[in-house]
């Protein structure tokens, strides 16, 4: 792994995390063409031009941006076998001071969904995130029905927290999401009470 806001890698099992660079767009254009109809129901609306080139370019350099500025963390994640584009993963909304938290968004193409890969990643960024940017909560958010979705964080260590009501657009309507939560020092459960 290396370290540092401007370039990070991540390197796990069977992927490689890094920055969206503006040689991907052809793989992320047909990944997320490909993926419709799988992924639109848990997303905000698309903009008429989500698949465009331009948009594209607006987020590597938004990506740029916010990893020089230390506001988020995205990466794509890169099968290494073959240099397949699997998805993202976004530690988003990092905030410094007494909070020390982020909050993960992530997406999976359809033909690599149920493998492992999200698995993988989130495993992999939220070690980064406590380990190498000193975080000390990273939040994440799903509609309730998102089984795949909440299996996953559960399988990562993120426990539940709780309900948010009309938590954000998705596709096209106000939805409650269910949170969840990974701490670094993880005491939840445990009260000190009788210990001297």
């Amino acid at each position: 792994m290396r370290l540092g806001r401007r370039k990070v890698r991540i390197v796990t099992e069977r992927m490689i995390l890094r920055p969206p660079m503006h040689v991907d767009f052809r793989a992320w254009s047909s990944l997320r063409t490909d993926s419709r109809e799988f992924l639109e129901k848990w997303e905000p609306l698309w903009a008429s031009d989500h698949l465009s080139r331009k948009a594209f370019t607006n987020r590597v350099y938004w990506a740029q941006r916010a990893l020089s500025s230390g506001t988020a963390v995205p990466l794509f994640l890169i099968r290494a076998e073959d240099e397949a584009l699997v998805g993202a993963i976004t530690l988003d909304n990092i905030r410094r001071g007494p909070a020390q938290a982020g909050t993960f968004g992530y997406w999976v193409g359809a033909p690599f969904a149920r493998q492992g890969y999200m698995r993988e990643a989130i495993t992999a960024l939220t070690h980064h995130a406590f380990e190498a940017l000193d975080l000390s909560r990273i939040e994440a958010a799903c509609l309730p029905e998102n089984a795949a979705s909440r299996g996953v964080l559960e399988r990562c260590g993120f426990k539940y927290e709780g309900v948010a009501q009309s938590y954000l657009q998705i596709a096209g309507r106000w939805r409650n999401h269910v949170l969840y939560s990974n701490l670094r020092a993880d005491r939840r459960g445990r009260t000190g009470v009788g210990q001297a």
